[in-house]
């Protein structure tokens, strides 16, 4: 049970260093657009919908590989006691790490390790 709790701490960390990385960079970008008329977005709304938007990508790049391969996966996968899609849990883990490891390998070229 303990480990469970873990685990789901562990990942909802992971998420909230990616969103907030994901909100540094946008930040720097400058990337809001205030035009009249159009809603109000903020940085944490980017960042979520970046982050949802790139697991998403991720999952369909993902799905075209397995159905060209013709590998068999398991249809569920329990983590924690969620049940999710192997592709999907995969995905997301993988669009929550990018903007971390990209900033580590920023750091480690710029020597600020």
């Amino acid at each position: 049970m303990l480990g469970k709790i873990l685990l789901v701490l562990m990942i909802a960390v992971a998420v909230g260093l990616s969103v907030w990385q994901r909100i540094m960079l946008l930040k720097k970008r400058n990337v809001l657009d205030q035009v009249p008329d159009a809603p109000i977005s903020s940085f944490m709304s980017e960042a979520l919908a970046q982050l949802v938007g790139v697991a998403g990508g991720i999952y369909l790049s993902l799905i075209m590989l397995i159905s060209f391969l013709e590998l068999e996966i398991p249809h569920r996968i329990t983590v924690a006691g969620l049940s999710m899609q192997p592709l999907a849990f995969l995905a997301l883990a993988l669009a929550v790490l990018q903007p971390i490891i990209k900033q580590l390998l920023v750091r480690i070229r710029k020597g600020n390790w």
